[in-house]
């Protein structure tokens, strides 16, 4: 009775040790693959920013030298030209957005985007050179603060 006792606390202690390990493995598991996701989106978002930045720059760039040509009654074709330029830097900044909807759902950060593009789109209508001049500062201010608040975001991340 004793060597059976003796062999049903060892197949027991056995069962239990291989038990607790496979669950301490699969919880270390768990959090490896959540870290690994965490790091993966955290680096999906600062791709996405810094796209949304140089997209947003690239735009306000082709804006203004839309609003040149305009002013100067540049031809047709060259204004065509610029116009399509112009709608395709709009596009990209655009798809640039969408992707950050995708990545994230803080919505300063989403605000922020959006407000980047009113300055940009205030430029179309400028009457004149110090209109163009302060929508592209604001432009630029606010592209800073969005670069700043993602940047603090991407930094706090796990």
């Amino acid at each position: 009775m004793n060597g059976v006792l003796t062999s049903v606390v060892a197949i027991s202690g056995t069962l239990a040790g291989s038990t607790l390990t496979y669950l301490l493995g699969l919880l270390n598991t768990r959090r490896t693959e959540r870290t690994a996701r965490d790091e993966r989106l955290r680096q999906e978002r600062i791709a996405a920013y810094v796209a949304f930045a140089e997209a947003m720059t690239e735009l306000r760039q082709g804006v203004i030298a839309k609003w040149f040509l305009k002013q100067r009654s540049a031809p047709d074709e060259e204004m065509r030209a610029a116009h399509t330029e112009s709608d395709k830097r709009g596009a990209t900044a655009d798809h640039a957005r969408l992707r950050i909807q995708m990545l994230t759902d803080d919505s300063e950060i989403l605000r922020l985007v959006d407000a980047t593009f009113e300055p940009i789109e205030a430029l179309h209508r400028a009457p004149d050179l110090a209109a163009v001049k302060q929508h592209e500062e604001r432009s630029q201010e606010t592209l800073s603060v969005f670069i700043r608040t993602a940047g603090r975001q991407v930094r706090d991340l796990p």
